[in-house]
């Protein structure tokens, strides 16, 4: 993964020019370790979303069963469990903190009200299961994707169908605005990136760089980066401006269910599928593709800094993770398990540890 001469400069340059300068990254200043805090009540089936409310106050985690838990934060104490008959792949709350709106196995994208746990509107258009919510930074529109191969758009005050965007070829497996609101960036089974203009749904850009099926994105809060990954066994950074790819991380999980980026963008957390049992949602996502490996450490959650790509700490989580999470205030780290576990872990910087990777 390390590079030499003058091709090492040229792509440490490109990437501190994506970031902003030479500027240090705030909160960037030594190692960041995760710390099992605890585990919250888990389910009988594996989990899918897990999410924070913008004020940090909230933890919601769904499961392939149907429940969506939230949580008090920081003291974890149960608020109430909602039930979605159609089994829930991913969750994502509104910028207010308002709504909740989750992606079901039954074709819908649900939103319910956060106070009291009401279903306020079902929306119907995707013709098979809704991967992916997310909600665009100003909260008047929400973006789901699917196996019907399209992103749609809704008008999120009254679930008004606004737009389908069609360009992958397979599965749109994740979807996220950028934090202006102007873009779109999605993630297929096509092996693609693709960047959408949010108010258009007009296609700018398709990203290839991936071998295999792209299962996760994230964009960076400066605006600048995009991350994906999947089933290559590869993570991808890429420069939202014009596509530019500026570093491929690897040494992490055979297949990459899900990244996020902590609020300060310092780190990229990543999880997914580590070498070992054949897990629910890798069956889902590459069917009998590939034969289940046997044995591995189980460290199926990894920290990567974000400045020079390198692995911070491998986190050994017990199973399969398929969602992960930052606190909004960066002190916590949420993780939704292939055996129905959430967990949460502390982050902590100390400047005079050496990490283990």
């Amino acid at each position: 993964m390390r590079r030499t001469g003058f091709l090492a400069t040229v792509h440490v340059l490109a990437l501190s020019a994506a970031l902003g300068g030479a500027r240090p990254v705030t909160g960037q200043r030594g190692p960041i370790r995760a710390h099992l805090a605890r585990t919250l009540a888990g389910a009988s089936t594996p989990g899918r979303g897990v999410a924070f409310s913008p004020d940090g106050t909230l933890l919601a985690a769904s499961n392939a069963g149907g429940s969506i838990r939230l949580w008090r934060m920081p003291t974890a104490q149960p608020v109430r469990t909602l039930i979605d008959s159609g089994g829930v792949t991913s969750v994502a709350f509104s910028p207010d903190g308002q709504w909740l709106a989750t992606g079901s196995y039954d074709h819908a994208v649900r939103v319910w009200r956060v106070s009291d746990g009401v279903l306020v509107r079902s929306l119907h258009g995707h013709q098979g299961t809704v991967w992916s919510v997310a909600f665009s930074p100003s909260g008047e529109q929400l973006a789901s994707s699917g196996e019907d191969q399209t992103i749609r758009l809704w008008k999120a005050a009254d679930g008004t169908a606004l737009a389908v965007l069609r360009g992958h070829a397979r599965n749109v497996w994740s979807v996220v605005y950028t934090p202006d609101g102007t873009r779109l960036v999605s993630g297929g089974f096509d092996r693609t990136v693709r960047l959408w203009d949010a108010a258009t749904g007009a296609l700018q850009q398709t990203l290839r760089a991936h071998d295999e099926a792209v299962v996760s994105v994230a964009t960076s809060p400066n605006k600048k980066l995009a991350a994906s990954g999947g089933d290559d066994e590869t993570i991808r950074l890429w420069r939202l401006r014009d596509g530019a790819l500026l570093r491929t991380l690897r040494g992490g999980t055979d297949h990459v269910w899900a990244l996020a980026f902590s609020p300060d963008g310092a780190w990229l957390a990543s999880a997914g599928r580590e070498r070992g049992a054949l897990g629910s949602l890798w069956t889902e996502l590459v069917g009998r593709r590939f034969p289940a490996l046997k044995g591995g450490d189980g460290e199926s959650v990894r920290l990567w800094s974000v400045r020079d790509g390198a692995l911070m700490q491998a986190i050994a989580t017990g199973s399969d993770v398929a969602s992960v999470a930052f606190s909004p205030d960066g002190r916590w780290l949420a993780t939704s398990n292939e055996d129905g576990a959430v967990k949460l872990w502390r982050l902590d910087r100390d400047t005079d540890r050496v990490t283990n990777r």
